[in-house]
């Protein structure tokens, strides 16, 4: 399926309670950042993953911790999507792995042949950190969901599917977008058991000029 917020680190008060970042330091306050991390993305898919700068050059906030999902599409079909949940190294690097990630190593594709990238529109969602839903049932998960503002992710003993907000776009319904996040995760469209776990979040994108996306196979 196929548009969430970075974690951006904290200054300590003296109370010992946090508080963002600036947004002068924040990547979603930022005119350049869509060229910058989608310039970072097709650079190093176009370098096949040989050259990973540890570069400090560019924004205070590329060095900072960030997670994000690359989502590439050709003629507005899904041709490889990769991303992060939790921000476990700096922005600029997790951009560019998972656009090779998303590029190379997507199971559900070929590997992307380099005459086949001026064809592939990228995507960069950047997520906010991630919020536990507490429910008691499915009517109650139901309730609690934003469409068109929340990511999903749906866990439960060793499976797990994962949904940007974007997915909105093509199943507006609720009670559809969880069963299609159900399929995603291996588990049957009717599953409900007390112990699974769903968490939100929320995405800021920058995409690249082409057609629309479909988002239903991210």
């Amino acid at each position: 399926m196929s548009r969430a917020e970075v974690m951006t680190p904290a200054v300590r008060h003296r109370a010992g309670r946090r508080r963002p970042a600036p947004l002068s330091l924040r990547p979603q306050s930022d005119p350049s950042a869509g060229p910058i991390l989608l310039g970072l993305a097709r650079s190093a898919i176009a370098a096949r993953g040989t050259s990973i700068p540890r570069t400090a050059e560019g924004p205070a906030w590329l060095s900072r911790p960030g997670a994000v999902f690359v989502t590439l599409t050709k003629d507005g079909r899904l041709r490889g999507c990769t991303g992060s949940i939790e921000p476990r190294r700096s922005l600029r690097e997790d951009v560019m792995r998972n656009a090779c990630a998303a590029a190379f190593h997507d199971s559900r594709f070929p590997p992307l042949p380099a005459a086949e990238l001026p064809q592939v529109r990228i995507e960069v969602s950047l997520l906010s950190p991630t919020e536990q839903l507490v429910f008691l049932t499915w009517e109650d998960l139901l309730g609690q969901l934003r469409p068109g503002v929340d990511g999903l992710i749906l866990s439960w003993r060793g499976h797990r599917g994962t949904f940007l907000p974007q997915v909105w776009e093509e199943v507006p319904d609720p009670q559809d977008f969880l069963t299609h996040l159900l399929h995603k995760a291996r588990l049957p469209v009717s599953f409900w058991e007390p112990d699974v776990t769903v968490q939100r979040f929320t995405v800021t994108a920058w995409s690249e000029p082409g057609q629309a996306p479909r988002r239903l196979s991210t």
